[in-house]
């Protein structure tokens, strides 16, 4: 009994080495890869820095055409004219410098990481502001570890599309929008992840039933946040690919109690797919594009009027009325070429699409288109001056009636940056 016994402790002795063995093995493992995890990482900050930098601008041009007076020194197909004589007559100049940015980084060594900042505003009036010169917030997050908290670009949008376009505004076809929210990121070599529960919001369009009164008790109400992503894969001679997705619920409520119910609700969701491409050596000439498609997803677009549209149900008495989730498409291609290292140009095109509901007006938004080219010159490293020719164009719902614009701009930037600590 003894000796079997002791057999017994020899082969639990034998597999505990093995198993020692193979816990030592994975133990060196795990560290080379964490080596080699930490070794891709940017290194850590020695000491706090604040980065101040901005610019100034202004802008002068002429508008060939008409547009909405909020916003004259943009091409906006949204603010052109839907009907004849909207805006008045042709030709206006305009001058301004709205595009003016000022903002300030910080960098702070803590033991998880550089703690990081950033908080920028600019000078362009949007909303109950539109077409003033006053300051608007841009970014206000700060990033520790793998996190990231505040007002910044949405994961849905892919900045790194937008055109070196004088034209402020930019592509009418490309998701644009800086939401607060808090985010999830993480990267492995040159492929990145991000995940974020962002800040709902959504608008709609009563259209031809916008007289009705029972609709004059109907609420919006967002119950959960916007849930947006990204996945990127860069680091590639030839450029990077990108895919992107968004998807929300929105809710609207009929606060009377009555035999019409128009309480209801709507599913949005988007797939945004870009790319930047290098074309030729030394990357002189990038090729920026864009394509998306979603539900309910206006908001998130550079410029589109709407996320839901009137839909007509007259058949049913009790639900005379219910909300479309519009779909819209949006596309865009621009190619910005450095032809040395005082000339650059930029040319391309851009278009969104909504298909409208059956309640919206014939003179509602369908569909915008953009295109612009420009030249610029940089006489130093930090300052340019470049002269941009716009055009846009308005396609109305179901009244056949279209809009062109055609703008002239010139302007003069200058950067500015100061590094403290670090």
């Amino acid at each position: 009994m003894l000796n079997t016994r002791r057999c017994d402790m020899d082969q639990h002795r034998s597999v505990a080495r093995k198993h020692l063995r193979i816990g030592l093995l994975a133990v060196v493992l795990l560290s080379t890869h964490a080596g080699i995890v930490r070794a891709q990482q940017p290194a850590p900050a020695t000491k706090p820095s604040m980065d101040i930098y901005g610019f100034t601008m202004l802008d002068m041009g002429e508008d060939l055409n008409t547009i909405n007076p909020d916003w004259f020194d943009v091409m906006r197909p949204t603010k052109l004219p839907s009907f004849p004589g909207e805006f008045g007559e042709y030709h206006n100049l305009f001058a301004g410098v709205r595009q003016t940015r000022f903002g300030v980084k910080t960098t702070t060594p803590t033991k998880y990481g550089d703690m990081k900042t950033t908080f920028e505003f600019e000078l362009f009036g949007v909303g109950i502001d539109a077409g003033q010169t006053t300051f608007r917030l841009r970014h206000a997050y700060g990033e520790l570890g793998q996190f990231r908290a505040g007002q910044t670009w949405s994961p849905f949008m892919d900045p790194d599309v937008f055109p070196n376009s004088l034209e402020y505004w930019g592509p009418p076809g490309m998701v644009f929008y800086r939401n607060v929210q808090v985010a999830w990121l993480a990267k492995q070599g040159d492929t990145s992840v991000t995940i974020a529960l962002e800040r709902p919001g959504a608008s709609g369009d009563n259209g031809a039933t916008a007289g009705l009164v029972a609709l004059q008790d109907v609420r919006s109400r967002f119950p959960w946040p916007d849930v947006t992503g990204d996945v990127k894969w860069g680091g590639h001679d030839w450029g990077y690919l990108r895919v992107a997705g968004a998807f929300r619920k929105i809710d609207w409520d009929d606060l009377v109690v009555d035999s019409i119910d128009l309480d209801g609700h709507a599913w949005g969701w988007g797939v945004n797919l870009s790319s930047n491409v290098n074309i030729g050596a030394n990357q002189k000439n990038v090729l920026k594009m864009q394509a998306v498609y979603g539900h309910a997803i206006g908001n998130y677009m550079n410029d589109a009027p709407v996320d839901i549209g009137a839909e007509l149900n007259l058949g049913d008495p009790t639900h005379p009325v219910t909300g479309k989730a519009l779909p819209v498409l949006g596309l865009l291609a621009f190619l910005d070429h450095k032809w040395n290292d005082k000339w650059s140009s930029t040319g391309g095109y851009s278009i969104i699409d909504v298909d409208n509901s059956s309640g919206q007006l014939p003179n509602a938004f369908k569909r915008g288109q953009y295109a612009l080219a420009n030249i610029i010159y940089y006489p130093v490293e930090n300052a340019y001056v470049g002269v941009e020719y716009q055009w846009g164009k308005r396609t109305n719902n179901s009244d056949g009636f279209k809009q062109n614009g055609n703008k002239f701009q010139v302007s003069f930037k200058y950067n500015f940056s100061y590094k403290l600590g670090g």
